[in-house]
């Protein structure tokens, strides 16, 4: 993983840690966690950089959007980005509209094309390594259409789940086949009973389910968690949005406490 020299940035790209937002969550309603203003109650994590450093102002907040941005870079050096939501979840609902727009930043590998992710279960964000490219979590991947790319399919950087009763070990499984073109609004919707049982729902229907998240001992970030006596079962987690070099946009985030009973 190639990093940028200068991770020098100025204080306006600096995003104080997070605070517990001014909406309360509750259970069974839907509560706005993105305020449409400002990045108040999430957190930044770009690979080379500290946890709080928006790297060369990648989020950003446009018209109520929350915006990936790649208007500051020239080329794409392996700076994958995480915007953490700063609560600790277990049992939820969450959604948000999504649309990809414009060109691949250059330098960017070709997997990355029109590529996000809401990634779940997900360690926390100063547990990242300086150079860690992505946080060991359950990913509902976001995938615009080239002509062959389905969206929200499962991956599992660092984890290992349960599918039709097999063990699924493979980092990303095609798990849906519906297309989102590009600039199109799409809806997603991920659904939560900590380890119980997961699904991914696009514009309303369910795409992809699974259960019993593990920790994967034979990737390094997660054999590092285990070895600090994290346990292997996966339960709760934090959320973040995904800058992968593609240009994106999110709106209506909303989350839903769900009770774990």
């Amino acid at each position: 993983m190639k990093i940028l020299g200068c991770l020098c940035l100025a204080a306006s790209m600096f995003v104080a840690p997070p605070t517990a937002g001014s909406q309360e969550l509750t259970l069974n309603a839907w509560v706005p966690i993105f305020n449409g203003k400002d990045l108040q109650g999430w957190t930044p994590k770009f690979t080379g950089s500290a946890v709080g450093e928006n790297y060369r102002d990648t989020f950003r907040v446009e018209d109520g959007r929350l915006v990936v941005s790649y208007e500051g870079y020239e080329t794409f050096e392996g700076q994958f980005g995480h915007l953490f939501y700063a609560k600790k979840l277990s049992h939820y609902r969450l959604r948000l509209e999504y649309r990809f727009l414009g060109e691949q930043t250059p330098g960017a590998p070709d997997w990355a094309l029109m590529n996000s992710g809401i990634m779940f279960h997900a360690q926390a964000p100063e547990t990242m390594s300086a150079d860690q490219a992505f946080p060991v979590c359950v990913e509902a991947q976001i995938l615009g259409d080239d002509g062959k790319r389905t969206s929200g399919n499962l991956c599992s950087p660092g984890t290992h789940v349960m599918m039709k009763g097999e063990l699924v070990t493979e980092h990303c499984v095609r798990t849906s086949e519906l297309t989102t073109p590009l600039g199109t609004w799409t809806s997603f919707e991920i659904e939560v009973h900590g380890g119980d049982s997961i699904l991914h729902k696009l514009n309303g229907q369910v795409v992809t389910e699974y259960s019993q998240p593990t920790l994967d001992p034979s990737d390094p970030d997660a054999k590092g968690m285990l070895d600090r006596g994290i346990p292997t079962a996966v339960v709760d987690g934090y959320v973040a949005l995904q800058a992968e070099s593609h240009p994106v946009e999110f709106r209506n985030v909303e989350l839903m406490l769900l009770d774990p009973r």
